[in-house]
């Protein structure tokens, strides 16, 4: 695809609007983003105290966390924070790299509408709602390499940069089980989590698909490579397992790991006989709560007591896994799940750990 480059007037321009900003704030997207172009937005919104966003299911475009800090302030869409709702809202000046804004960044057209915009992409603006004040066709990562270059003296509010962070730093931070019985009698998937950041590569890919599951890895599990993420921005289930055996295929020297939920895995579990027989190497970690946790919640909310169609008669999920000739546990219990995943991470073959879950259970704790 063609890469067009901004011309110095309009990075002039861009600058200007940089330096009267009290409250700058940029939005990650789209395609093509490197390490070299990630790390140097971050490394320049860090100095100059600009927080940086990433837009639904883009979050590997930046590191998460550069040099022990750093001006990623976490995600917009389904999932994110409230802190990450209100940088939006109280932005003066939002520019958009990569992504315009659109129905799930904003939440339906409704945040961040106010203010000036700066747009930053590689051809016209499909999707987007709201004020244009500038736009700038470029391809966005290496529009990035153009900025950090160009002189700039902002005079961002740093008390407001830094307020950023912090919520961000406590929205993403595990918190232990708050029942030790219920962690006994079920797999805690925050701790699960939290575990996870410990055993994982930095450069490890994660894929997952659509429904309540995602819920998780995209709060906890941070990114710090490109192409560290392989999931749907369009609802679509079935898709972890399929991506997982591509991204092993595709990057044969990273680790993979794959979060499912139990419907979601259902529709294309059966890509572990393609796994088996191509040699793709990755865990995959099957949320098992017997439902269809995403609609069974709009049910709850729209129709209470009256659930339809939404329950799951599952499987053992782990010994279906070993029929296909892949390594297969079923975990009942969150201080299994370590010496489980360290076994199925040895085994060298396409793994599947059953997670039984409460079924209450719909997602982590949203505020923060």
């Amino acid at each position: 695809m063609a890469r067009p480059r901004a011309a110095e007037a309009e990075l002039k321009e861009l600058v200007g609007r940089f330096e009267r900003a009290r409250r700058p704030l940029v939005v990650v997207g789209g395609e093509g983003w490197t390490t070299q172009s990630g790390r140097e937005l971050i490394r320049w919104a860090t100095e100059r105290s600009v927080p940086v966003l990433a837009d639904f299911r883009a979050y590997d475009a930046v590191p998460h966390d550069l040099d022990g800090s750093g001006a990623y302030a976490g995600s917009l869409g389904y999932g994110r924070s409230d802190h990450a709702a209100r940088l939006l809202d109280d932005a003066d000046l939002t520019v958009f790299l990569g992504a315009p804004r659109g129905d799930v960044l904003s939440d339906g057209y409704t945040r961040g509408l106010g203010s000036e915009t700066v747009l930053v992409l590689p051809g016209d603006a499909p999707g987007h709602c709201g004020r244009i004040d500038q736009f700038i066709a470029a391809h966005a990562p290496s529009f990035v390499l153009d900025l950090v270059t160009a002189p700039a003296a902002l005079r961002a509010d740093v008390a407001w940069f830094r307020a950023a962070r912090v919520a961000h730093t406590r929205f993403r931070t595990p918190a232990p089980a708050a029942d030790p019985v219920a962690d006994d009698a079920f797999v805690d998937l925050t701790a699960v989590m939290g575990m996870l950041r410990q055993e994982l590569a930095p450069d490890a890919v994660i894929t997952y698909g659509a429904g309540n599951h995602a819920l998780w890895p995209a709060r906890y599990l941070p990114h710090q490579a490109p192409a560290s993420l392989i999931a749907p921005r369009n609802g679509a289930m079935g898709m972890g397992i399929p991506a997982a055996v591509a991204a092993s295929l595709a990057f044969p020297g990273r680790e993979v790991v794959s979060v499912a939920g139990d419907g979601c895995f259902l529709m294309n579990g059966q890509e572990l006989a393609t796994a088996v027989g191509h040699g793709a190497v990755f865990v995959a970690l099957v949320v098992d709560n017997g439902c269809y946790a995403t609609i069974r919640e709009h049910q709850e909310d729209a129709y209470p007591g009256r659930p339809s169609g939404t329950q799951l008669t599952n499987p053992d999920f782990a010994a279906w896994a070993r029929s296909y000739g892949a390594y297969g546990e079923t975990v009942a219990a969150t201080r299994d799940f370590r010496d489980a995943f360290r076994r199925a991470r040895a085994s060298g073959l396409p793994a599947v750990l059953h997670l039984i879950q409460d079924p209450a259970v719909r997602a982590p704790a949203t505020v923060g």
